[in-house]
Parts: C-alpha cells; structure tokens; sequence
C-alpha cells in the first residue's frame, strides 16, 4: 500500500466526529470534470485532493469540518489520507448515510478522466482493506445506493456491481450476496411472469434485490389500478363503473404470487 497521510499533505488532524465502525465502505468519484494531467503527473493528483479539501472547508452551506471522504484514490495507485480511520464521513448524502458507511473516492470525474486505472482500484481496495482492519464491515457500495446521485459514475459504479475485485482477480461472492433458498428464486421468477420486468432475472443479489423487485411490483399495481379507475370512469353514465373496477381488482388480487422471502428492504435505504 502506497499511503500519504495528512502530514505529509501539511494538514492537521482532522477535526471530524469520531466513529469506530460502520457497516462498508461507499465508493465516490468527484462528479465534475478531472483533468486527464493527473494520469501522468502524480503532483496533480495532490494538488487535486488538496483542491477539493480547500473547496469543502470554503462549503457554508453543507459546514464540512474536513475534507468529506475518508480516503481518495489517485491514478498511480496512492490511498490519499482524507478523515482517514476512525472518523465519520461527511460524503454519503446525510446523517444516517454517514454513520453507515466510511467514503473513498476515486480521483475520476464525470468527463476528461472517467475511467479508473487498475492502479487506482488497486488503492481503492486497499483503503477498504485498511478501514476493515480498524471496524469497517464487509459491505462495498456505490454513493448511489441509497441516495440520488449518479455517483461515483458509470465505470467505477460497474467495478462496484462486480464486488471491487483486484485487477487481475476473479471475484468471490460473500455469503451474504445469495441468501435465497431455490425456492424463494422460483417464486420471484414466477412474479417477473405476471408483470414484467424488462430484462430482470434472479442474479443472487440476495435481499437487496428482492426488496427492489416486491417494490417495483408494489408500484406498478398501484399505478395499474388508478389507470383502470380513470378508463372506467370514461365509459359514460349507462356503465356500471364500480362494478368493473371491482371485478379488475379482483383479477389483480386473484393473480398475486405469495413470496416466502425477508423484504425488510435494504440496509441503510
């Protein structure tokens, strides 16, 4: 691991809230546009991260008391100390957010330079390496899950899906990523049958993946119904309009699947 601490970067220690564990670790990127410089120039990358620092105390409006992340990542695989182990980031989108997960965010944007080199993975996955050994849990997620944003983009979002391998390594699913008996997978491919669900299938993403599912199905009945009540109500005065609404909503209730499976939602949502 090639580390630079906050006093080879000439700041203090940080003054952000402490915290000795959290469920993971989310990944960022910057969500503006990044010089592809730093590609071949590693001083750009600190002059980068210590841009973005500079950019976060000047924030009045979010009141950061540090640079958000934990940790950045920079193109030739160097973890940069940001709040560094033991201290709350500032980076997930709110309170609750904060507390669930420590933030490292890789120094790529939304254009110039978009796609991380495997040297930054590698930093990146020696930063959640290092935020385990001191409390962090096993999760490994994007700043999307569980806020809107399209951070930390395209690319490193897809590295994310894929369970932040190595460069160069096939990834091993944890236990916790398949925690569906074959069972409970029928019986969700049996709902995709009666509403469809584009080009979804059962991938052993767990709860997480059920939860979005039951949700989306939740929704697309409600939004079924309203549409079946406004046609009726169309029909004009000499059409029972209750009495077809009825008889819908009891097909609707007649054709529902009962899934056997945990949908208490996902964590941190």
């Amino acid at each position: 691991m090639k580390l630079v601490t906050r006093a080879a970067l000439g700041w203090p220690p940080s003054a952000a809230p402490q915290q000795s564990s959290t469920n993971g670790v989310k990944v960022h990127y910057e969500g503006t546009p990044v010089s592809t410089r730093l590609l071949t120039d590693h001083d750009a990358c600190l002059e980068e991260w210590k841009a973005i620092r500079a950019s976060h105390l000047a924030n009045k409006v979010e009141n950061y008391s540090d640079v958000a992340y934990n940790y950045a990542a920079c193109p030739h695989g160097y973890l940069l100390e940001g709040r560094g182990i033991g201290r709350r980031t500032g980076a997930n989108g709110n309170q609750e957010l904060n507390r669930g997960h420590y933030a490292i965010v890789g120094l790529v944007g939304s254009s110039g330079l978009t796609d991380p080199p495997d040297a930054m993975l590698h930093a990146i996955r020696d930063g959640i390496e290092l935020l385990r050994r001191n409390g962090a849990g096993s999760e490994i997620k994007g700043h999307r899950d569980g806020f809107a944003t399209a951070c930390p983009g395209g690319p490193l979002y897809a590295w994310v899906q894929r369970g932040a391998p190595r460069p160069g390594t096939t990834p091993t699913p944890s236990p916790e990523e398949d925690d569906m008996t074959p069972e409970q997978a029928k019986q969700l491919k049996e709902i995709r049958n009666l509403v469809q669900f584009g080009t979804w299938g059962y991938k052993g993403k767990g709860k997480t993946d059920a939860w979005a599912i039951l949700n989306g199905l939740a929704t697309q009945v409600a939004a079924q119904t309203a549409a079946i009540k406004a046609l009726a109500s169309q029909l004009g005065d000499d059409v029972d309009t209750a009495a077809v609404v009825a008889a819908v909503e009891k097909a609707i209730k007649d054709a529902v699947v009962t899934v056997s499976v945990d949908v208490t939602g996902p964590t941190n949502s």
